[in-house]
């Protein structure tokens, strides 16, 4: 009875929960006033055994964390998930103009393609078809206070990846806009040379943004520089006796069918043999510029603005309004030499074909949407002149068209190839081994730049009707599946192909597209995408990548889509969720084509740079310096005997001229005589010290007579120069020297020694000293002066 009472009670709560809800969902209008309006809400009856049942599965499914959420029409993941154990908890709807709203701001900052097809445009309102089951709407409320711990949603930014716990899975990296974007992708394919010496002119159409006034102007000369080479190879083809058929590409004279009115027109429109001489001249210059021959040499364009505007408008002539170049058979093989030398550096010069056609994209747009086909350079600047909002964010890219691509029965298509990542540290990516090809309602030609012939998505071509002249054997959906495709290429003998060019060249571009962006993408663990990325081949099989779409389109459009889209689904439920208990889970049709070795992450320390470092200190002088008598030895010598009696009159005037010349900075120095050994002056290395502006001289009538030593002025090499002849000057002239001359104040004093009772000569100078600049040695070579002179007994040498 307990247990039964308590079922009543949960079963009372539901159902009041229930009517709570649906009274918010069902809310009546404000009746008009006068009037009484009654409104009953019918609950649901519920049997008291789906009810424990419910809530057998909800407490199962919370304590192994399996609780998951999802934004959007997604019912295979849904149908995938509930079998698996998974209880959804609802997230909460948005209004319809705030989901509209959302939708505009996700498409300035990603490249999503998921509501390019009518079955992805009904939004949420798909979500309420797979819960006609009044029990899994049970389940669902019982579990609103619960966590999720699996998220699948449209948009990147519905959830916020950063607040995650680390059990919490996502179907979407944070800043995979590097990749994702236009103006991303062109932008980091330029730094593959730092990862791999593959150069993406091999896989990634040229790229520009046109926001950027740099390279705008790098746009410019390119497009000058395919006009040359286009040029060039107009005239090749013509000597090997071709017309320009509708598709815009030379064949037969014979074989021709259907060639433009306005090329018969004005073909007889002729131009002079120097318009090919200036493409040859500019092609040579290019060439040059790549091998580094105009290093250190000032090479100005050798055509000026000016030049430049008439040599494509006469390109215009003959490209587009047919007209003839006089004599252009006589430089066929001259052409035919420059284009093979031009080709090894120019990758896609084979794909380039005559036109010079670019496509233009808005950065801030999905789906095909403001894409247009243009092949004029002035119409091309004025398009994106038009809208100075994009211009400011540098959003107008601009790519080199494919003007050769592989056709289908004389139809454009391009393919849709997914691929999913599970880590970014270390790099994992999986290839799916299956895509579907997308076809152009009309026929192919490079004098129509309707979207209808170059664009293949799903969401312009549903728009148009087939062309009556059709190939008949060619989808009405406009889809195939790469089994038909290998089909038809094996029927024209180029089935081995496929493994051999078609998919190596997928994975490469895929792999490197992923390499470039591994920096900028923050690598959470617990996260995993799903991209789908658009290819298209050329003539010889070899895959250009396009771009590359976040939250692919899964919705059943068409036959084709209805078989692997939800596969593709399937399969990476198993490889994200069946694979992280079991590793050895079947993955469906995922293969694991690269795996990074790990690479440790540093710890992160702050934006602050840190250097390193022991501090430098000056060195501080020793507040005691004992100058010896043997180091002015040959400097005694050099000098004769001052007299006495001139040195004590001149005393004071020399004091008076040198307190008025140097600032009052009080020194102290007392000598003492000794007679210890010591290296001789023009092995003492160089001192220097502050300058003092006291200099008393000293007292030379008393018993020991002081010999001034030149090794305490600092002077220049020009007065050292001068002191050397000066043989017989008894006093020192002070004011002749420069004003970096120390002057020391001297004062005497007796110290006998107590082995020899010697007098000895002292020194103590009070720090700070600086070192001297340079010694004054060359006095060396004057004449010896005797300490005789002085009155004083020879020093003993003590070796």
């Amino acid at each position: 009875m307990q247990l039964i009472s308590t079922e009543k009670k949960v079963d009372v709560d539901v159902k009041s929960d229930l009517e709570h809800s649906d009274m918010q969902h069902h809310m009546p209008v404000p009746p008009v006033e006068g009037r009484v309006r009654c409104s009953r809400v019918s609950l649901p009856v519920l049997k008291l055994d789906r009810l424990r049942m419910a809530k057998a599965l909800v407490d199962k499914a919370v304590k192994e964390r399996k609780v998951f959420s999802i934004e959007g029409p997604y019912p295979v993941i849904r149908a995938a998930l509930r079998a698996r154990g998974w209880v959804e908890r609802r997230l909460p709807r948005h209004p319809p103009g705030d989901r509209r709203q959302g939708d505009q701001e996700a498409e300035g900052t990603e490249e999503t393609d998921s509501s390019d097809d009518d079955g992805a445009d009904r939004g949420q309102d798909g979500d309420r078809e797979d819960d006609a089951d009044e029990m899994t709407d049970l389940m669902s409320r019982l579990v609103r206070n619960e966590t999720t711990y699996f998220y699948w949603t449209t948009r990147r930014d519905t959830v916020d990846c950063l607040s995650l716990r680390k059990d919490q899975m996502t179907n979407h990296y944070a800043k995979a806009g590097s990749f994702t974007t236009k103006v991303g992708l062109c932008m980091s394919l330029r730094n593959l040379q730092w990862f791999d010496s593959t150069d993406p002119d091999t896989f990634f159409p040229r790229c520009y943004r046109l926001g950027a006034e740099d390279e705008k102007h790098a746009f410019t000369e390119d497009f000058r520089r395919t006009a040359c080479t286009s040029l060039l190879r107009y005239v090749v083809e013509r000597a090997e006796g071709g017309e320009v058929d509708t598709t815009g590409e030379f064949c037969n004279v014979k074989h021709s069918q259907g060639v433009d009115k306005q090329h018969k027109l004005r073909s007889n429109q002729r131009l002079g043999a120097s318009l090919i001489e200036t493409a040859l001249h500019v092609c040579q210059e290019y060439l040059s510029s790549r091998e580094h021959n105009d290093i250190d040499v000032d090479c100005p364009s050798s055509l000026s603005e000016q030049q430049w505007d008439d040599f494509i408008q006469k390109y215009y002539l003959v490209i587009h309004d047919g007209a003839i170049i006089e004599g252009c058979s006589e430089y066929a093989e001259h052409c035919r030499s420059m284009l093979t030398r031009m080709q090894k550096v120019c990758p896609q010069l084979e794909t380039d074909g005559l036109g010079n056609i670019w496509i233009i994209k808005p950065g801030a747009l999905s789906r095909g949407r403001g894409i247009v086909c243009m092949n004029r350079l002035d119409e091309m600047l004025s398009l994106v002149h038009s809208e100075p909002a994009l211009i400011k964010d540098s959003k107008w890219v601009v790519q080199k068209y494919l003007e050769r691509p592989l056709l289908v029965h004389g139809t454009k298509f391009d393919l849709r190839q997914w691929f999913l990542v599970t880590d970014w540290n270390p790099l994992t990516v999986w290839f799916y081994d299956e895509c579907y090809l997308r076809f152009s309602t009309q026929p192919y030609s490079t004098h129509r730049l309707d979207s209808s012939v170059h664009l293949c998505n799903n969401s312009i071509q549903k728009h148009f009707r087939p062309s009556a002249g059709r190939d008949p054997s060619l989808p009405a959906e406009n889809m195939w599946l790469c089994a038909e495709f290998r089909s038809w290429l094996a029927s024209s003998g180029r089935g081995r192909l496929w493994e051999e060019v078609v998919l190596p060249g997928m994975r490469l571009a895929v792999i490197q597209t992923l390499l470039t962006a591994q920096d900028s993408v923050e690598p959470r663990k617990a996260s995993f995408e799903l991209y789908g990325a658009d290819f298209i081949l050329g003539r010889d099989l070899h895959p250009w990548l396009l771009e590359v779409n976040v939250s692919p389109t899964m919705a059943p459009s068409t036959a084709v889509t209805a078989q692997l889209c939800p596969a593709v689904q399937e399969d990476t439920l198993r490889v994200v969720l069946d694979r992280r208990y079991d590793r050895n889970a079947h993955t469906g049709g995922f293969q694991l084509i690269y795996k990074q070795a790990a690479v440790e992450v540093p710890q992160y320390v702050g934006v602050n740079l840190l250097v390193e470092g022991a501090q430098i200190r000056r060195p501080r002088a020793s507040p005691c310096k004992t100058f010896i008598r043997s180091h002015y030895e040959p400097l005694h010598k050099s000098r004769p005997a001052l007299p006495i009696s001139e040195c004590s009159s001149n005393k004071e005037n020399q004091s008076n001229e040198v307190k008025r010349t140097w600032p009052s900075v009080s020194r102290k120095l007392t000598t003492e005589r000794s007679s210890t050994c010591q290296p001789l002056l023009e092995k003492r290395r160089r001192r220097q010290a502050l300058p003092s502006a006291s200099c008393p001289m000293p007292n030379l009538s008393g018993r020991h007579h002081l010999q001034t030593s030149y090794a305490h002025l600092h002077a220049h090499t020009e007065l050292a120069h001068t002191l050397l002849h000066r043989k017989r000057r008894n006093v020192l002239t002070l004011n002749r020297l420069s004003p970096s001359l120390e002057i020391i104040s001297i004062r005497p004093e007796l110290k006998y020694s107590q082995s020899t009772y010697a007098p000895t000569r002292t020194a103590h100078v009070s720090h700070p000293v600086l070192r001297m600049h340079r010694y004054l040695s060359p006095l060396n070579a004057q004449t010896p002066i005797k300490s005789k002179d002085f009155g004083l007994p020879e020093p003993r040498v003590d070796c």
